[in-house]
């Protein structure tokens, strides 16, 4: 009997058709909304990285990818590709310069006699080379870019990084601080705050006196220090943070916050970056012993790549040092036997690296050609002649001075 109640049990009713219409046009309903809210979470990430890409600067449509990535959480992605990136292309060992040490355009000769000649820095001593077998010219200044009353403002020199990589090349700056001002120019989005002077480029009233600039720091938020210009605290200064100081009589210093150097009134701009590198004209122990964390080196200091530094020497010059495959030991090594006795780095990456020196070109309509310090740096020499994203530095033949120009 049981079997037979299961045999000729009344089946469940069937769903009625309008019913099945009413489920399906509620999960269309449902995907519409989830795919309506995912569009209205994507507007303000897609504007913001169009922003990113769009705004003011030279910079590639990668190098702003990349720093949109960064700022927007992708920073361990980012160390994960370029240290993927580097690993696959380090830097050959031994060999020679391709074409050797370059010869640069000297400044002209004094025209005339001058019997008093502007306070100015002596000559300094040529660089000793790093690696063995002398190449010619390797180490030697050169004289290069404007003159005042026949003395040189720039010199540039040019060696071999270490002993192992031997075909590559680094250049070096030197730069009179007697005859040159030193300004400090904010980019379009670093330190940010906009607006500020000199609207993140060279402005032409400066044309006649520039003689060279060079790239600052790290981005704001990897610099782990802070920076101050015009009367502007746009990050905190950090005590026991490298330090590159001017002051307002146009003089410079670079040193340890709160060691060396500290505020006062006679402060116009402070631009920190990391540690100083070296100090008594010596590396600091650190750049041996923990190159990844203190020097925010992205590769675990075992990445040759572009960097960039700024020391100071003994009687006031400044040298700017620059060049690819180098890490932290050899560009701290480098301004050392530049006569650097405290130095810091600036930034690394070949998009951020550049440095520069000008000389006078009637036939330019600027009335001056820039010169890239190397012939392989990756971006224009006319880059700090358009508003540019990052800080930079430039040097400019001090006024009193201007009018004695030549070259």
């Amino acid at each position: 009997m049981d079997q037979l109640q299961r045999t000729h049990a009344t089946p469940p009713p069937e769903e009625p058709r309008n019913g099945r219409s009413h489920r399906r046009m509620r999960r269309r309903r449902a995907r519409r909304i989830a795919a309506l809210v995912v569009l209205l979470a994507l507007i303000p990430v897609g504007w913001s990285y169009a922003k990113a890409l769009t705004a003011p600067g030279s910079a590639p449509l990668s190098a702003r990818s990349i720093e949109w990535v960064k700022e927007h959480g992708g920073g361990p992605l980012v160390v994960w590709v370029e240290k993927v990136w580097y690993s696959w292309h380090q830097p050959a060992v031994g060999g020679t310069p391709k074409g050797g040490i370059p010869v640069e355009a000297s400044s002209p000769a004094n025209r005339a006699p001058v019997k008093h000649l502007p306070d100015h820095l002596a000559a300094p001593p040529d660089i000793s080379p790093i690696a063995a077998g002398t190449l010619p010219r390797e180490g030697r200044w050169q004289t290069v870019g404007r003159a005042v009353d026949g003395l040189p403002t720039v010199r540039v020199a040019y060696l071999r990084p270490d002993p192992v990589h031997t075909s590559l090349l680094a250049g070096v700056m030197w730069m009179d601080t007697k005859l040159l001002r030193p300004v400090l120019i904010a980019g379009t989005q670093n330190p940010g705050g906009a607006p500020w002077p000199y609207d993140a480029h060279i402005p032409s009233s400066l044309y006649p006196a520039i003689a060279a600039s060079f790239n600052s720091g790290f981005a704001m938020r990897d610099a782990n220090g802070g920076y101050y210009a015009q009367g502007r605290m746009a990050a905190p200064l950090v005590n026991g943070q490298a330090s590159f100081v001017i002051y307002k009589d146009g003089t410079v210093n670079i040193g340890t916050w709160g060691q060396d150097v500290s505020m006062t009134p006679q402060v116009a701009a402070v631009r920190q970056n990391l540690f100083l590198m070296v100090r008594d004209g010596k590396p600091v122990p650190q750049v041996t012993s923990d190159p990844n964390v203190t020097w925010g080196a992205t590769f675990g200091g075992g990445v040759l790549v572009w960097r960039s530094g700024i020391g100071i020497t003994a009687d006031g010059a400044l040298v700017y040092a620059a060049g690819p495959g180098l890490s932290i030991q050899s560009l701290a090594n480098i301004l050392v036997h530049a006569g650097a006795v405290r130095a810091m780095e600036l930034d690394i990456n070949t998009v951020w690296t550049n440095g520069y020196y000008y000389s006078t070109d009637g036939s330019n309509p600027n009335g001056f050609a820039p010169h890239p310090l190397l012939a392989d740096q990756y971006r224009a020499p006319t880059r700090y002649l358009v508003p540019d994203e990052r800080d930079f530095f430039l040097m400019y033949i001090r006024p009193q001075y201007q009018r004695h120009r030549n070259g």
